[in-house]
């Protein structure tokens, strides 16, 4: 399964994107500032308001010690550790993970809604594929 996130929508504290599986848009994201770290480095980052690098990533379902539940993890980020995809409504609620929502009424704005029946629709799908024996690819533009 191929997951894409292509952002088009860079704010001065958010940047938004749209996700789509196999091709077939799903749902809006959400996440911090992009400082194209794969361009420029990890020197750049800066803590829990910066972006995860454009790249190609393979994401599990696994324990979260953090929120508590199995989610989805992506994997081997550069600068970063325990990106998960995940429910909230603007960039402080991501800390460097990405967030989906259904509804992006306001898209020059802050905040995504409808969030978690998002980021509970999307680890179904994605948790049928990996029990179906695929292997799931992120990638982001």
């Amino acid at each position: 399964m191929k997951v894409v996130i292509h952002r088009d929508i860079f704010g001065d504290t958010f940047t938004k994107g749209k996700l789509s599986i196999d091709g077939v848009y799903f749902c809006h994201t959400i996440e911090d500032i992009d400082r194209k770290l794969e361009a420029v480095g990890c020197s750049h980052k800066v803590q829990n308001v910066t972006c995860i690098p454009r790249g190609s990533y393979q994401v599990i379902i696994d324990h979260s010690q953090h929120f508590g539940k199995d989610m989805l993890h992506v994997l081997n980020v550069p600068c970063f550790d325990g990106v998960r995809i995940h429910s909230g409504n603007d960039s402080a609620d991501t800390e460097g993970c990405v967030i989906v929502g259904y509804d992006d009424s306001t898209p020059t704005k802050d905040w995504i809604a409808n969030s978690r029946p998002a980021a509970n629709d999307l680890q179904t799908k994605i948790n049928a594929a990996i029990v179906a024996g695929h292997t799931i690819t992120l990638e982001i533009l």
